[in-house]
């Protein structure tokens, strides 16, 4: 009898660090160990892994097992460690041939009668392997999942026989798993020309996607919110290959099966109203990715902004500014990445028709203030834009002839502002610091005077200023000029400065 070693990995947000399995056999009373900080899942695997083994027509030691989960100060969950523990005790108690097992590392749940199942989170788990250089070895269920990992070397298994065989003195060679790029797939996407007249929103939605800017879209219900928020996808730049894969990982952690058929798509999410701040924003234990996190490198679309409960919006502030968010336990500490672009909507009154001619609105001067207080300040002033989508009169909605722009056409003037951003300070607007801002946003004389005057007469906050100077940098980037301009000042301070209902 003697001691295993063989490796795999752990999940922590979308992190995926290494983990030695130790596996000890000794005399004495019969009993079988894990230590390591092993969840639930990970202790029941004994069970799991004896079944598995006396199932595959191997004998099980009858004598004191111990499996080590290294480090031992990190917590570890589920069933994708079954496989390296029951490899390793075949191996420590001589019925596995000794084999040089440091290049591979293993993943998979084990079924009572030795098959492999099928682990969530193999896309963050073949990530690192490919970059730590090992063999990845895992269940066929998940060959698939894990094919679009670029110039990573994987096998698939169905059976712990399989894996057994493969390391005997005749090699039975497992199935490799072929890396296949998944082709960029041409759907058409809910198309801006759908959208009649709202030239102004239209305008707003091509700003947003160039600089990646908030927006918060407010009018009567029926003007056409809704459908500008799920046309913003359509004109953002397409994804590359990095973004679709950090897109894929953080899918892969909530076991996802349909990831290929989505690659190179921008995420859209649009949680209900009662949605919780866990659900928003993730947590559980262990944490979990929540909805800010399912639509990073994409869109939250927020709509009736105000039925949100405040506490849940005020979740959103923090992952507005840093671009990723923080989950913290008493047991370990994950970071999921939120680098998404909001998009809200909401009446401009709780009936909705303040402001529509076509409606009759009954709501008190006070009613609309206490709408509007459902929402902070510090979370109103972390979005960029502010539009109202006003009712439009019939003759433009029943026009058919009049000729608008689809969404490749405004894509590609977002795709060639963004290049000029990558191209002058390596990221979009909506990202510029403080410094930045000093560096790439200079006014002239007369254009700090200007602003000042405005900022004084709106009495606005140091962050709305400098989000007005992001906003002018990317309306600039699409009229293709070096320098901020009057034209370009004026227009930004228009989507920071709108009065909504009952503003004074």
């Amino acid at each position: 009898m003697g001691l295993a070693i063989l490796f795999s990995r752990a999940q922590i947000g979308v992190q995926a660090p290494p983990v030695t399995v130790e596996t000890h056999i000794t005399g004495g009373v019969p009993r079988f160990h894990i230590v390591g900080l092993p969840e639930a899942a990970v202790r029941e695997s004994r069970e799991r892994v004896r079944s598995a083994i006396l199932n595959s027509k191997f004998e099980f030691p009858a004598r004191r097992i111990t499996v080590n989960l290294a480090p031992a100060d990190m917590p570890k969950e589920g069933g994708r460690y079954d496989l390296a523990i029951a490899l390793s005790i075949l191996i420590a108690s001589e019925q596995l041939k000794k084999h040089d097992y440091t290049p591979y590392e293993f993943a998979g749940e084990l079924a009572l009668s030795g098959e492999l199942r099928s682990t969530v989170g193999l896309i963050p788990f073949a990530i690192q392997s490919q970059k730590a250089d090992k063999i990845l070895i895992l269940p066929s269920d998940n060959a698939l999942e894990v094919s679009c990992v670029a110039n990573l070397e994987a096998y698939s298994a169905k059976h712990l026989l399989d894996v057994c065989a493969h390391f005997c003195e005749h090699l039975s060679p497992l199935n490799k798993v072929i890396i296949t790029p998944v082709k960029r797939i041409q759907e058409r996407e809910k198309d801006l020309s759908d959208v009649k007249g709202q030239d102004q929103a239209r305008r707003a939605l091509e700003i947003a996607a160039a600089g990646e800017h908030s927006v918060l879209m407010v009018g009567p219900p029926g003007t056409g919110k809704t459908m500008l928020a799920h046309r913003l996808a359509g004109i953002l730049p397409p994804m590359t290959q990095e973004e679709t894969l950090e897109v894929a990982a953080i899918y892969s952690l909530q076991g996802h099966t349909a990831i290929r058929q989505q690659w190179f798509c921008r995420p859209f999410r649009a949680p209900h109203h009662t949605a919780s701040s866990v659900a928003l924003v993730g947590g559980g234990s262990p944490p979990k990715p929540g909805e800010i996190s399912l639509a990073h490198q994409g869109v939250l679309f927020l709509d009736e902004l105000p039925e949100f409960q405040r506490r849940v919006l005020e979740s959103l502030r923090e992952p507005l500014e840093s671009g990723e968010v923080i989950i913290s336990r008493a047991a370990q500490q994950a970071k999921f990445p939120a680098q998404f672009q909001l998009i809200a909507a909401m009446n401009p009154c709780p009936c909705g028709h303040y402001g529509n001619p076509l409606g009759n609105c009954h709501c008190s001067s006070e009613q609309i203030q206490r709408y509007h207080q459902r929402l902070s300040g510090p979370f109103l002033d972390r979005i960029d834009m502010r539009i109202i989508v006003a009712q439009l009169p019939p003759h433009i909605l029943l026009n058919h002839r009049e000729p608008v722009e689809s969404s490749q056409v405004v894509q590609a003037r977002v795709v060639a502002a963004r290049a000029q951003q990558y191209q002058r300070q390596q990221q979009v607007n909506a990202h510029l610091s403080h410094q930045d801002l000093v560096q790439y946003c200079q006014l002239t004389d007369a254009l700090q005077n200007y602003a000042i005057k405005m900022v004084e007469a709106r009495r606005l906050s140091a962050r709305s200023y400098h989000r007005i100077l992001k906003l002018a940098r990317t309306i600039a980037d699409l009229a293709d000029s070096e320098q901020i301009e009057e034209a370009h000042l004026a227009e930004a301070f228009v989507y920071q400065t709108v009065q909504m209902a009952g503003e004074s």
